[in-house]
């Protein structure tokens, strides 16, 4: 049952991620204009806005360690924030829109570009370019829709809004399984997430995957 209902008539929700501290998230609006904002759960008031982005914000992940977080716009830049500043911290330009998100350790960051490649930046030197690019075969059928690490760092998990998600290894970029079969003609984001073991892979309605293997353990 919902506990509580808080309300962003104004400028609409889309993307919500909790922070370190308690009670409080950053989230992506969907209307008016493309600033991230902070607010506090408890009193539901603003605690920061981070203007910057000037279209849709597609990525948005908090880092696991600091109170550092990316964002990813349709703008095709990828912005590094600091909770504490409104300022932007850093910024990239890329060819396509892009996914993101940290690392378990928070140490880097992955990139996942115009649907076909995935970048892998240091986060103390990002701006001297990826220290690693892996290239996907290119599927006109869809586009990625989102980007995570597993827990133990070694695998990413990619989402589309087609009929398959994409498990590559995170130190070869080699792609280990697709998992597919979706009847999605209506391009609906497939949402998909690894169990905190690193071991299983729930997706969409549920659907259960091991990880070290293509087979589909039950439907929920």
């Amino acid at each position: 049952r919902p506990k509580r209902t808080l309300y962003s008539k104004k400028y609409g929700v889309d993307l919500i991620r909790y922070t370190h501290a308690a009670n409080t998230v950053v989230y992506s609006s969907n209307k008016i204009d493309d600033t991230i904002r902070y607010l506090s759960l408890h009193d539901n008031k603003y605690i920061r806005y981070f203007p910057g982005h000037t279209k849709r914000v597609v990525a948005l992940s908090m880092s696991p360690v600091d109170d550092t977080f990316i964002s990813g716009s349709l703008d095709k830049t990828i912005r590094l924030w600091d909770l504490r500043s409104p300022n932007c911290q850093g910024l990239m330009h890329l060819q396509g829109k892009p996914v993101c998100s940290f690392d378990p350790e928070g140490l880097i960051f992955a990139a996942g570009v115009n649907s076909e490649m995935v970048k892998l930046y240091d986060l103390r030197s990002f701006d001297k370019g990826p220290f690693a690019t892996f290239k996907m075969l290119y599927d006109r059928t869809c586009e990625w829709t989102g980007l995570k690490f597993s827990n133990d760092g070694k695998l990413i998990l990619i989402s589309t809004n087609g009929g398959f998600i994409r498990l590559i290894d995170a130190f070869k970029g080699a792609v280990l399984h697709t998992f597919g079969g979706y009847n999605n003609s209506k391009a609906v984001t497939l949402e998909a997430s690894f169990t905190p073991d690193s071991q299983f892979i729930m997706i969409g309605k549920i659907i259960l995957g091991q990880s070290g293997s293509a087979l589909k353990l039950g439907v929920l």
